[in-house]
């Protein structure tokens, strides 16, 4: 397989995210399919099929760079990388797995790498959306300051994570996967997940109380 493929300006430039915690995994049996058919057309050396793959999967990836690492060049970087990756392994990639499943896991173990690199986290998630939308509608002025404080204090809270409980969190509570899909993805096991999960809980908690505390103690 010819590995010079370019990208061109199929990549998301913008830091642009999905309007749903949950959107990118409501996939349809039709779209599962037909994931999986340009998977394995791709494998048989089919460039337009992959090109077809970065056009339905470059959101996604993009979306769970961004959050992962809250920087959008970064996260641009991170998923011009993953695809290539998955570009340069297809021969690796087995059927009977889902495919964007796959995908997403090399997306989250190039983010846990830079994370664990930079032996930092990082801060910038001031562009990030909230966890939870606000209703359809015109909000009031109160309620957009009540969502602002409380969106940036799990940002805050989410930044004292380690990169494989974050990675875990994310894929849980913004892309409402199983605990059988984070296994998946993130190449772990079920019960790891869970106790990565529990210990993101406790994790988030304590950081929680200390922010509560302090805020308390300035009054």
């Amino acid at each position: 397989m010819d590995n010079a493929i370019s990208f061109g300006q199929q990549m998301p430039v913008t830091p642009t995210v999905a309007a749903e915690p949950s959107v990118e995994t409501r996939i349809t049996p039709e779209a599962r399919a037909q994931e999986q058919a340009w998977a394995l057309a791709a494998q048989q050396g089919d460039q337009a099929a992959f090109m077809q793959i970065v056009d339905s999967f470059q959101q996604p990836v993009y979306n769970l760079c961004y959050r992962m690492l809250g920087d959008g060049t970064e996260a641009e970087d991170g998923a011009q990388e993953t695809f290539l990756r998955a570009y340069t392994r297809l021969g690796t990639f087995n059927p009977e797995r889902r495919f964007s499943s796959w995908l997403l896991s090399i997306a989250s173990h190039y983010c846990i790498d830079r994370l664990r690199k930079k032996r930092y986290q990082i801060v910038s998630w001031d562009e990030l959306p909230p966890w939870r939308w606000l209703p359809d509608g015109e909000p009031q002025p109160e309620q957009v300051a009540l969502r602002r404080e409380a969106d940036q204090t799990l940002r805050r809270l989410l930044d004292t994570l380690p990169a494989e409980y974050r990675a875990a969190t994310i894929l849980r509570y913004w892309y409402d996967m199983s605990y059988d899909e984070i296994a998946e993805t993130t190449n772990s096991t079920v019960s790891a997940i869970k106790s990565r999960l529990f210990r993101a809980r406790q994790m988030l908690a304590k950081a929680a109380d200390e922010a509560e505390n302090g805020a308390y103690e300035t009054r």
